[in-house]
C-alpha cells in the first residue's frame, strides 16, 4: 500500500517570516540543524529560504545579514504538496522540479514538510528517493 505524505512528513516545522533577517534564518537553521526554512506569512507558505540562498544571495554579495530581510533572498515560486499526496507522486514532483524539500500545505496553511531523506528512510521507497536524488544531482551537475 502506498503511503501518503501525511504519514511520513515532519509536522513540527521551523518557519520564518519575510520580514525577519537573514541572520535570524541562519540562527534558526543552526539551532534546528536544517538546511531550509519555509517562509510563512499569516499561516501561508509564501516562500522558502535555503542555506544556499543565504550563501549565494546574501553572503557572496556582502550584504548585512542583520538588516537584510528574508523576502529579498527567498525563493518565491514554492512547489508544495498536500498531505494526501502519495510518496510516489512526491518523489516524481521533487525530481521533476529539482528540489530536495517539499512544504506540505492544506487549506492554504503550512502543515508540514518532507525532505528527500524522509522518503529514503522508508525502506520500500529507497529506490524512488535514490532515483529522485539522482535526477536532481544530474541536473545540478549540468548547471555547473
Amino acid at each position: 500500500m502506498v503511503q501518503s505524505l501525511q504519514e511520513i512528513m515532519s509536522k513540527n516545522v521551523a518557519t520564518i517570516t519575510p520580514q525577519q533577517s537573514v541572520a535570524e534564518a541562519a540562527q534558526i537553521m543552526s539551532q534546528h540543524n536544517i538546511g531550509s526554512i519555509p517562509v510563512v506569512q499569516n499561516g501561508q507558505c509564501v516562500g522558502i529560504v535555503t542555506d544556499r540562498d543565504i550563501t549565494l544571495r546574501a553572503a557572496a554579495k556582502g550584504v548585512d545579514s542583520t538588516t537584510t530581510k528574508i523576502e529579498s533572498i527567498m525563493s518565491k515560486n514554492v512547489v508544495t504538496a498536500t498531505p494526501q499526496m502519495d510518496v510516489h507522486e512526491a518523489s516524481k514532483l521533487m525530481a521533476d522540479k529539482q528540489i530536495r524539500r517539499l512544504p506540505i500545505v492544506e487549506n492554504n496553511k503550512l502543515t508540514g514538510i518532507i525532505a528527500i531523506g524522509d522518503i529514503a528512510v522508508e525502506n520500500r521507497y529507497q529506490n524512488e528517493a535514490g532515483d529522485a536524488l539522482s535526477d536532481i544531482s544530474k541536473s545540478n551537475a549540468t548547471l555547473m
